[in-house]
């Protein structure tokens, strides 16, 4: 669906017979599968990621948690949208991750700021020449990437950290386009978790790489080289724990651990 074609909350779009289910956006960005594939560079994008209102359940939950906060974010104002991804256009290595956290990503308006995992992930990406900084606190502290841009299957934060496989599907497209407008430089994907490594073998499908039969499995350090469609470069998909705090909390993903897949993404990528 065009973008043009949504209305604004409480008025039924003329052609899905469906009301615009955000209070926060007012100019939806249409359904992904139609606009995603219009996207002429990855600003374009970005933009319309975040005025997607595609799935009523996750619009709800997110602005939900927007109004309601948590009470040591109590005075600060929520982005409460889907968030999209970030980092330089001509990025070598890309990580994807699961969701945004619900008062992470979804206070902060970009992937793993403000949260512990992020605090994680930002320290060892610094360590390896990957992050300006040590640590991500706003959409405004500073921080840069290098060679990197980080991304997800899903835009938006769902109940419980778990999105539907519908939402997920429905949220393909942006990542599909992602990657397609990533092609000229991209070469390794270093996916966070086995939720995302199942979400992204169909998206890399998608796009312009042959995924293996039977399909790699995941598992940390986990690596599958996937040749390409078009006559280019192959793809190489890296796995690693997430770094969600159950795992570094217990120590099944320690820093060390973390630094030894981005070095190894970095000698795969040639930039080192």
């Amino acid at each position: 669906m065009p973008p043009t074609l949504r209305a604004t909350r409480g008025v039924f779009c003329q052609f899905c017979g469906v009301e615009n289910p955000s209070e926060l956006i007012t100019d939806p960005a249409g359904e992904p599968a139609d606009a995603a594939p219009g996207a002429g560079d990855l600003a374009e994008l970005d933009e319309l990621v975040g005025r997607c209102t595609a799935c009523p359940r996750l619009v709800d939950w997110r602005e939900e948690v927007a109004r309601v906060k948590r009470a040591a974010f109590r005075d600060e104002d929520y982005w409460g949208r889907p968030v999209p991804g970030f980092g330089p256009p001509d990025a070598e290595i890309a990580i994807v991750g699961l969701a945004p956290a619900a008062h992470g990503g979804n206070r902060t308006g970009r992937m793993f700021t403000g949260d512990r995992s992020g605090d994680v992930l930002f320290q060892a990406l610094h360590d390896v020449g990957l992050a300006s900084q040590p640590e991500s606190v706003s959409l405004h502290d500073g921080l840069r990437l290098h060679h990197t841009r980080i991304t997800a299957p899903v835009h938006c934060a769902p109940p419980a950290n778990k999105p539907t496989p519908a939402e997920r599907d429905t949220c393909r497209p942006w990542l599909v386009r992602e990657l397609d407008l990533l092609r000229p430089t991209l070469r390794v994907v270093v996916v966070l978790g086995g939720f995302g490594w199942q979400s992204l073998l169909p998206v890399l499908a998608d796009a312009v790489w042959q995924v293996p039969r039977p399909r790699p499995k995941f598992g940390h350090l986990a690596h599958a080289e996937l040749p390409a469609t078009d006559g280019g470069p192959p793809l190489h998909l890296l796995g690693c724990y997430h770094v969600s705090q159950q795992n570094t909390f217990t120590g099944r993903l320690t820093p060390a651990m973390l630094r030894e897949v981005f070095q190894r993404a970095k000698h795969l990528a040639e930039l080192e």
